[in-house]
């Protein structure tokens, strides 16, 4: 890896005064503000000519433009509730600011805000959602000026909305969608007029991101006016790696490629900002310390419950919730101050204080540690049980940080060894011996960065943690059958030999979204029979069919002839063993009842139960069902004690 360079960063305000936030996992957040500027000019209401081919565009590059805002808003409402988002048409016959005085219309003249930066809203949703849907709303609204728009306008008039709405904001990025390369031509005092204003945004901690339409007759060409304007890289991101995406890149319109498509694909690609988790000190040996941050780049993404809503009236409503300690033998509150944490030792219990608590979980500051290196042939493919956490340098607490990461990450690339490394993530969490694992930087077909290079950090399974694998009976196959399965492997090789998980969304969480999207914008629920439509993840079986399954049922045929042929062998031959194993079939029991669960937790027989009757009991009540039977003991007798 060579070091870490410009490209790799990240918009991130060190020095904000934004209040912070903390996620489910306890980790800061930072908010995002994303303004959308659209460019409304002639040529970007133009619809493409029409073409037969299913591919061809059939939208103006202005109603693309709105229709991914419109497709965004709605991810960011669900997905970042706490993040603003605002559309800024530029271009148009009307002026509107959210300063209704004449001045605004002298200041912003053709500039108009659709829908202010905040927070997005079941109104501002809908407000968009007819501009894309409703073409009499569109075209009173969506009318070129006369005469051309001054670019220093539009950037002063973004400078404002983010220095009113966002001040603080740790992210703050300009998306501004255009085909016009030169809007100024040979006027050089607009032109620099432009260029001061894009400077202001950029001392102000906006960054600008450009998304340039090209078309068949005219190239959008960046050097005659928006590189001056459009910086190539963030002066305030200082360490992380951002996905790259290419800035020679330009989105194309009418030439048979899906303007919309390549348009939501470019801005998500730079839609959310990467998000340290921690930022801790990284020791590679005594008295070598350097500073790293860490980041999620692979979560499993699951429905966010930001608070509750009460539907069983005529309009949702949001839920005010309210929690209380309720004593067993009384009924009464319990108060906090009367509240003693107590651990069993010995059949007594003993009662620690926050400080004793506090002390006792305490193992150090947080830090990452190596303590040696092995080979990473050493490192089975069972020891991730956890999910690993991608490190990259900082210079914000150790100058030459990105040299010293990366000349380690080179050494252990070119050697094949990891690093053994004793890691705290934060404050009071757990210390786990973890392994330190080099990654490559990974490109796409157009340049853009699919996985930044860097190192990672997998936590090692504790001795605990290992499980028996079960005994199973084993299966020997002949070198005819194993040709021939080899054959329908090759079948159903998919594409490129690559599997995409983002062309697989899931579908359980795509119905939540529709289903909560519904009762945000007050529409009829979707049928329940339209619940599988979009499941990307249903197998093609007619396709599988046509491409595998002779090969298939040759596959099994010969399977039947070998193991028919097996029948007669004696014990003791030489024949290969086809003898399958038999399924048994086993019923779940039957969880155990409340009063019973109860008699034993008095009588402390709780562990005499068997581990399936503990199963059934703690998962109808909603506890956690993993680990040894001595910790499904322990969760229910914990469950009693504070009942």
């Amino acid at each position: 890896m060579a070091e870490p360079s410009d490209r790799n960063r990240l918009d991130e305000d060190e020095g904000s005064d934004e209040e912070e936030e903390v996620d489910d996992s306890g980790y800061k957040t930072v908010k995002d503000a994303v303004l959308f500027a659209i460019d409304i000019s002639d040529s970007m209401l133009r619809k493409p000519p029409p073409s037969d081919s299913k591919k061809a565009d059939r939208d103006s590059p202005a109603s693309a433009a709105l229709k991914c805002a419109y497709q965004l808003m709605q991810q960011r409402i669900i997905s970042n509730p706490s993040d603003m988002m605002g559309v800024l048409l530029f271009g148009t016959r009307k002026t509107k600011f959210h300063d209704e005085h004449e001045s605004s219309k002298v200041a912003y003249p053709h500039c108009y805000l659709l829908t202010d930066l905040d927070v997005p809203s079941a109104s501002d949703v809908k407000r968009l959602r007819n501009l894309v849907e409703d073409e009499e709303e569109s075209q009173e609204l969506l009318v070129p000026s006369d005469e051309p728009v001054s670019m220093a306008s539009v950037l002063f008039c973004a400078n404002q909305i983010f220095a009113t709405k966002a001040p603080n904001f740790s992210s703050r990025r300009l998306f501004l969608v255009t085909d016009n390369d030169d809007p100024h031509g040979g006027d050089k005092a607009a032109r620099s007029s432009a260029t001061v204003r894009a400077k202001d945004l950029y001392d102000l901690g906006v960054v600008i991101e450009l998304f340039p339409i090209s078309r068949q007759e005219h190239r959008f060409d960046r050097e005659k006016f928006y590189d001056d304007i459009v910086y190539s890289t963030s002066i305030s991101d200082l360490d992380a790696p951002a996905p790259l995406v290419p800035d020679n890149q330009e989105l194309k319109s009418g030439d048979g490629i899906s303007l919309l498509q390549s348009l939501l694909s470019s801005i998500n690609s730079k839609a959310t900002p990467r998000r340290a988790v921690f930022s801790l000190p990284f020791e590679i040996g005594p008295g070598l310390r350097i500073s790293v941050k860490g980041y999620i780049l692979l979560k499993r993404q699951q429905p966010r419950r930001t608070c509750y809503v009460d539907v069983s009236g005529e309009k949702p409503k949001l839920v005010q919730g309210k929690s209380a300690k309720i004593a067993d033998d009384t009924g009464r509150e319990v108060d906090k101050a009367e509240i003693v944490k107590a651990f069993k030792f010995g059949g007594e219990t003993i009662s620690f204080t926050k400080e004793d608590l506090a002390a006792i979980r305490n193992f150090g500051d947080p830090i990452i540690r190596i303590i040696g290196f092995k080979p990473l042939s050493y490192l089975p493919f069972w020891a991730n049980t956890r999910s690993a956490t991608f490190i990259y340098p900082s210079e914000t607490d150790y100058i030459g940080s990105n040299r010293v990461f990366s000349a380690l990450q080179q050494k252990l690339q070119r050697d094949q060894i990891m690093g053994l490394a004793w890691f705290i993530a934060r404050r009071n969490a757990t210390p786990v011996i973890a392994a330190i694992i080099p990654s490559e930087e990974e490109l796409g077909e157009r340049g853009e960065q699919i996985m930044p290079g860097g190192l990672w950090v997998v936590p090692l399974p504790f001795a605990d943690d290992k499980r028996k694998n079960p005994e199973t009976t084993v299966v020997r196959t002949t070198d005819d059958l194993t040709d021939k399965m080899r054959v329908v492997i090759e079948q159903l090789q998919l594409p490129k030999g690559v599997y995409d998980p983002k062309k697989y969304p899931n579908p359980s969480l795509q119905w939540f979204y529709k289903v909560l999207q519904a009762y945000a914008l007050e529409e009829e629920l979707p049928p329940e029979d339209t619940k599988s439509a979009t499941d990307k993840t249903v197998p093609r079986y007619r396709q599988i069919d046509k491409r595998a399954g002779a090969h298939i049922i040759s596959w099994g045929e010969s399977l039947e002839e070998e193991h028919s042929g097996q029948r007669g062998t004696k014990r003791g031959s030489d024949g290969p063993d086809l003898k399958l194993a038999k399924r048994t079939k086993t019923s779940a029991p039957d969880a155990p009842i409340d009063e019973e669960m109860r008699r034993n937790f008095e009588k402390g027989s709780i562990n005499k139960l068997t581990v399936a009757a503990l199963k059934a009991w703690a998962e109808k009540k909603h506890l956690d069902t993993s680990g040894k039977k001595a910790d499904l003991v322990d969760r229910i007798e914990d469950y009693f004690e504070h009942k």
